[in-house]
Parts: structure tokens; sequence; C-alpha cells
């Protein structure tokens, strides 16, 4: 598969072919069930879109049955941004329902496999995606992260992932899950190519109002020979299987290796920030997917009168997943509840911040694994809580706003791609891409 910086030199012919070469190729790997379905939309540089954001024209549904039937009225602010950039919007890819997912599991188009071992997860909410890019299937593509959903699929299936800085690419057109923690970001075979994805997404945008007013690039002026003083967390990776353990020491020779200084930090008990997140991220999703009635939005199902109406279109337009995080949002939200858990959990919150914070008074960037395991197979995940515990190392940089990027280090025992995370201070995009950079060249991962 060629690179976004090559595809970025095509001609109107050369892509012409390019994009019929690349359709053949979706249907012929149709069983992955990366993409929902293949638009075509305009002459560019072919990019592959998650079901959560808008492009006019579109059929857009989140993954979820209750939203079948919609037709996206405009186009979200990165699509527009891709357009004058020339990338096209190249197909819807698959995704848990309203981003509620660690699998790609809870779609209402099936699960996508993964393309390592397809009896195993590609990771989610950002499934699709990832496996698109991942099998060849996409030059890169878009997800979005509330809690981890681009970056752990991209380090279940070997692809690069990055979650940028709260407020540096707009959320206009996404569909919400948690308002204060979701951001789009690039999924693609490598960190040039994320970088320059970025470039091209990021940016201020007066139809968001929590979108930052800076517009600064980073892909022109990459370096992989700076040199960084990064934190390692010895405490922090204890509940990382080996294989990851491996990968983690792997990653730490790498860097110095190739002249970065290495420091040990720690952070807070990460079961503080599962809580402190879920509680907060379904809080969000309750109150953002209380419009979805069969009244002002939403598939309708009739029922006797309104009232049935309104249950039996929620009962049947939502999946399970998606129930038991509006069932927990309102529980949290509720009389009696709200100081106990909520209001505590947005102190928390700040905690996690602050600690960030300091580390980041000392150091560059942070090395962290981007999930404690590879890529399980399907079904050996038997309760919900394993699912979330998946999320170990991701979620506190929603709740603290930071930009991170999994790249891609080394492969398990069982053959499985095992991708660790680099973690900056807020709108340090620079040093980020640098420092990803400079992991990539020296793992050499593809070779």
């Amino acid at each position: 598969m060629i690179t976004l910086k090559e595809a970025l030199k095509l001609s109107k012919e050369e892509l012409a072919k390019f994009k019929d070469e690349l359709k053949a190729k979706i249907e012929a790997n149709s069983d992955i069930n990366a993409y929902i379905d293949v638009n075509n939309l305009g002459d560019g540089v072919p990019i592959a879109i998650k079901d959560n954001i808008q492009v006019k024209d579109w059929s857009v549904t989140s993954g979820s049955n209750i939203l079948q039937g919609y037709i996206a009225p405009y186009n979200a602010t990165v699509i527009e941004k891709m357009l004058s950039a020339g990338l096209s919007a190249f197909g819807r890819t698959n995704m848990d329902e309203f981003a509620m997912g660690s699998t790609t599991e809870s779609s209402f188009y099936g699960k996508t496999l993964n393309p390592h071992n397809k009896d195993c997860v590609p990771g989610g909410s950002s499934g699709g995606s990832a496996a698109a890019v991942a099998s060849g299937l996409a030059i890169a593509a878009l997800g979005s992260d509330t809690g981890g959903s681009i970056r752990q699929p991209a380090s279940f299936c070997g692809i690069v992932g990055m979650k940028p800085t709260y407020g540096r690419v707009s959320r206009y057109g996404l569909g919400a899950y948690a308002s204060s923690l979701d951001q789009i970001g690039p999924m693609t075979q490598n960190v040039e190519d994320a970088a320059i994805l970025y470039d091209i997404i990021s940016g201020h945008d007066k139809k968001d109002s929590t979108c930052a007013n800076r517009n600064d690039k980073v892909s022109d002026k990459l370096n992989s020979e700076r040199k960084l003083r990064i934190a390692v967390l010895p405490k922090h990776i204890q509940n990382a299987s080996e294989d990851v353990k491996k990968a983690y020491a792997l990653a730490i020779e790498a860097l110095k290796s190739a002249g970065h200084e290495i420091v040990e930090r720690e952070l807070m008990d990460a079961k503080f920030d599962i809580s402190a997140y879920y509680i907060t991220a379904t809080a969000e999703a309750t109150t953002n997917l209380a419009r979805y009635d069969g009244i002002r939005y939403g598939n309708r199902v009739v029922g006797k009168d309104l009232n049935d109406t309104f249950i039996q279109t929620r009962s049947q337009g939502f999946g399970d997943e998606v129930k038991r995080r509006i069932l927990l949002g309102n529980f949290v939200l509720s009389s009696g509840y709200y100081e106990a858990y909520y209001v505590k959990a947005q102190k928390t919150r700040h905690l996690i911040k602050d600690q960030y914070s300091k580390i980041f008074e000392e150091v560059d960037l942070i090395l962290s694994p981007v999930a404690p395991t590879t890529a399980n197979k399907f079904g050996e995940l038997s309760t919900p809580m394993e699912m979330y515990l998946s999320d170990l190392y991701t979620i506190s940089v929603n709740l603290a706003g930071l930009p991170a990027i999994s790249v891609p280090v080394s492969k398990s025992s069982d053959g499985m791609p095992i991708g660790l995370q680099l973690i900056a201070n807020a709108y340090d995009e620079q040093v980020l891409f640098d420092g990803a950079l400079s992991l990539e060249k020296e793992i050499n991962y593809k070779k």
C-alpha cells in the first residue's frame, strides 16, 4: 500500500485507477468487515472515515440501529479540511455502537476481524479504521478517541494511531459520546503520514467553541534527531502481560540507543483513572444520547402511545452496551448520588491532570503501554468489567486532555502486534511526533 505522502503526489488519472483497485481489494476482503460501505467523494486521495463523522449525503449511523436511515445534511469540519487539501472521504468504517466499546463487537453491522488473526478483535471503538489500514484496504483513516479508541485498535492492529490535544481538532460533525473527552485523530501506516493528516484536519474552527485558536503545523518540521527527556513508568506497567513488558523494555533500549535521556517517574493507581473516566463518560453519554427518542431524532418504533413509542424506540434502537452506559450515567447523575459519584470523579480528574503537569515540568514525553495485553480472541472477555479494564493505560490521557500516539514496536509470542504510546504535554504535538518518529526509525517494526 502506498503511503499518504506518496499518494498526495499522484496525478488525477493515477488516483482514479488506484481507487478502482482499492475498491476491488475491499470487496475481495469483505470478510474482515472493516467497511460498512464504500463511497467515493471527489477526486482526492481516498481516506477511510469512521461511521460517527458526518459526510454530506452519506448515511452516517455511529454503528447503531437507532440511526438507520439518517443521511448527513452537512460535512464535519475535518471533512471540509480534507477536501480543501486534496483528500476525499472513501467509505465508512465499522465501529462499536456510539463508540462505546473496545472490541468493535457491539456494532449493528457485526464484528470487524483483526487482519493479523481473524479469531481476534481489532480493538475499538475505531476497529474498522484500524483494520482497514492494517490490511491495506485504506491509505489512512480517521478515528475518534474518547478513552483510547484510536490508540488501542492501532496497537492491536500494528499501525500508528494519534490522539490530539483536546481542542486541537474540531469536533463539529462528530457524533458525540462524551463531549469533554472526544477527539478525532489520524490512523496511518507510519508516523510521518500521521503528522501530515493531523496537519490537514487540525486548526481553529469557529463552529466548535471548545476548539483552540491554534493553527501551527508539525509535518514540515519533523525532526527524529531531536534529543528528548522521556519518562518511563516501572510500577505502572506491572498489570501488563509479559509480552507487553518485553515490548516496553525493547522500546526503552531503542530510545536510549537513539540518544534520548530516560528517567523513571510514576502515576497514581490506574483504578482511580478507570473510576473517574467511566463516571464522567457515561454521565455525558446519557445527556448526549437523550435526543435519540424517535421524536426528535432516531429511527422511530411506533408504540401504543407517546410514552411507549419513546420506550420502544430506545429499547430496540440501542444495543446492550449503550443501554448499560446510559443506565450508569443516569445513576451517577441522579439525586442523592451526584455528589457521591460525579462530583468526586471531577475532583479525581483534576488530580490526574495535575500529576501529568508535574511530570511534564521535568520531561518532554512519557512512554506507556497502550493496553495490558495484545488483542484478545472474540468472546474471551466474559464481563463488561474485563473490557473496561482493557482501557487501563489510555483513559487518563483523555481525562487530562493530552496528546498521545501509539507506535507499533514488536510482536507477541503468538505473532500479534504490540504498540506503545508516547504522551506529551498539552499542545506539544511537535515534540510528540518528533519522539514517535525517532522511536519508529530505531525500532524499524516493519522490517
